[in-house]
C-alpha cells in the first residue's frame, strides 16, 4: 500500500453496492444463501436467468459443449454459432446476426453498423444518433454517452461525441433533432433502468415512419426486453413495427455471457471483412446455452405462458396498491418485466423484501422492478405477492418509528 491509500477488505474494485449475500447454488427461481437459506429470486440476475437457475436443458448443453470444444476464434466456422444465428434469423425481422458477450457490446456494435451503413451509402457525414431521455444502453464510453445519463457519464471527461437526446412520445423534439448528420434513432421499447417505463406502440410505429422518410436506420435496444420478457420473444412484434437492426443480450444466454446484433441486408451492407471483430463473441460455450434457451422458449405454448403468469402477477399487484396505498401507487411493465412504483425510498423496498427472503431489483424513477425467471410458478408467484404484501407492512411500520427496513 501506498501512503494514503485505504485499506479495503476485498480485492474487487468498489464499483459496486453489494448485499452482504453470498449465494452457493441455485434452483429454478430460488437461490440458496451459504447459510442454507433460501431466496425467491424476482431479480433474476437483472432480467438475465430467463429458465431460472441450474434448468437441466441449459447445464446438459453446457456440459456437453464443454467436453468437445470451448473456444476456437472466429478465425474459424464456429457450427453452434451457425446454427443460433439462423434461429434468431428464422423467428425475427432480421436477416444477419453478430455475436458479442455483452449488451454494451452489442449496442456499441449497433452503431457501428449504423455509422458504417450511411458511409457505405455515401453519407459520410451521417454519423449522429437520436437517443431518448431516460435510456440505458451500456457502460462503455459510446454506450454511455447515448444514454446520457449524467450520473453515469460524470468523472469520464468529454462525453463521445454524436448522439442527441430528445424526450420520449415528443414527435415534435424528434424532428427538430434530425439534421443532415443523423445516421438512426435507437430506443428500447420498454425503458428498465430508468423505471420500467414501456414506449407507446403509436410512437414506435411513428419511429419507423419517420426512419423511412428520412433514410435513417431504425435500432430497437432489446437487451432486457428481448427473449420472452415482455411476454413476446421480442418486445417490437407486440408493437407491429420492426427495426432495422435489434440488440440482445441478458435473457438470450439464460446466464452465460452472450450478446447479439441483428440487422437486416440492407442495414448491413456496409460491414465487411475486418470492420468489426470479437475475440470471444460466438464462443461454442456461450452458442450452445443460448441455443438450448431459444428451444425452450419457442417451444410451442410457453410464451402464452409467459403472457398469462405476468397477467396474473400484475392483477395481483393491484390488490397490494390497494393495501399499501402509502407505499405503492402504481404497477408498470409488460409480461414479467414489471415495476412497482414506490412512494417511500426504493431502497427500503428492496431491503425490506430482501428481509422477506426475496430478491428484487431498484430502477430508476423510484421503482423497484420485479424480473423473475419466466417459468415461475402460480404457487411462487402467489407467494412472492404475500411477501410483498408482508415486507410493505413492516416497512410502514418501522417508517413510522423513524426506523430504516434493515433496522
Amino acid at each position: 500500500m501506498r501512503p494514503g491509500d485505504i485499506f479495503v477488505s476485498s480485492a474487487l474494485l468498489p464499483v459496486f453496492a453489494r448485499a452482504d449475500l453470498t449465494f452457493e447454488r441455485g434452483e429454478g427461481v430460488w437461490l440458496i444463501e451459504k447459510s442454507g437459506d433460501r431466496y425467491l429470486d424476482f431479480g433474476a440476475g437483472v432480467a438475465v436467468n430467463a429458465l431460472g437457475h441450474a434448468h437441466p436443458a441449459l447445464v446438459a448443453a453446457l456440459t456437453e459443449q464443454a467436453s468437445r470444444l470451448w473456444h476456437v476464434s472466429n478465425l474459424y466456422n464456429i457450427a453452434e454459432g451457425e446454427k443460433l444465428a439462423q434461429k434468431l434469423v428464422a423467428n425475427s425481422f432480421a436477416d444477419l446476426v453478430f455475436f458479442a458477450n455483452s449488451g454494451a457490446e452489442a449496442n456499441e456494435g449497433a452503431i457501428k453498423i449504423a455509422r458504417k451503413f450511411q458511409h457505405a451509402a455515401g453519407h459520410p457525414e451521417r454519423y449522429r444518433i437520436v437517443t431518448f431521455d431516460g435510456a440505458f444502453h451500456g457502460r462503455t464510453l459510446a454506450t454511455l454517452a447515448a444514454g446520457g445519463g449524467q450520473k453515469h457519464l460524470e468523472g469520464f471527461g468529454p462525453k463521445v461525441e454524436g448522439f442527441d437526446h430528445v424526450a420520449v412520445g415528443d414527435e415534435a423534439a424528434l424532428k427538430a433533432a434530425i439534421g443532415p448528420e443523423t445516421a438512426a434513432i435507437m430506443i428500447e421499447p420498454v425503458q428498465g433502468e430508468s423505471g420500467v417505463k414501456p414506449v407507446a406502440p403509436a410512437f414506435l410505429r411513428r419511429l419507423r415512419d419517420i426512419c423511412d422518410e428520412n433514410e435513417l436506420l431504425l435500432i430497437f435496444d432489446e437487451v432486457q426486453t428481448g427473449i420472452g420478457r415482455t411476454g413476446h420473444l421480442f418486445a417490437y412484434q407486440a408493437a407491429g413495427v420492426e427495426p432495422d437492426i435489434m440488440t440482445l443480450a441478458k435473457g438470450l444466454g439464460g446466464g452465460f455471457p452472450v450478446g447479439a446484433v441483428l440487422a437486416t441486408t440492407h442495414a448491413a451492407s456496409g460491414m465487411t471483412p475486418g470492420s468489426h471483430g470479437s475475440t470471444f463473441g460466438g464462443n461454442p460455450l456461450a452458442m450452445a446455452v443460448a441455443g438450448a434457451v431459444l428451444d425452450v422458449v419457442l417451444a410451442p405454448g410457453f410464451l402464452d405462458e409467459v403472457k398469462r403468469k405476468g397477467l396474473a402477477l400484475k392483477q395481483k399487484l393491484a390488490g397490494v396498491i390497494d393495501r399499501h396505498p402509502a407505499a405503492v401507487t402504481e404497477i408498470r411493465g409488460e409480461g414479467l418485466m414489471l415495476g412497482l412504483k414506490c412512494l417511500v425510498p426504493n431502497g427500503e423496498v428492496v431491503a425490506a423484501l430482501t428481509n422477506e427472503h426475496m430478491l428484487s431489483v431498484p430502477a430508476g424513477d423510484n421503482v423497484v422492478r420485479l424480473l423473475p425467471p419466466l417459468i415461475v410458478s402460480d404457487a411462487e408467484i402467489e407467494e412472492a405477492v404475500e411477501k410483498i404484501d408482508q415486507a410493505l407492512e413492516d416497512l410502514e411500520k418501522k417508517l413510522a418509528k423513524g426506523l430504516s427496513a434493515a433496522e
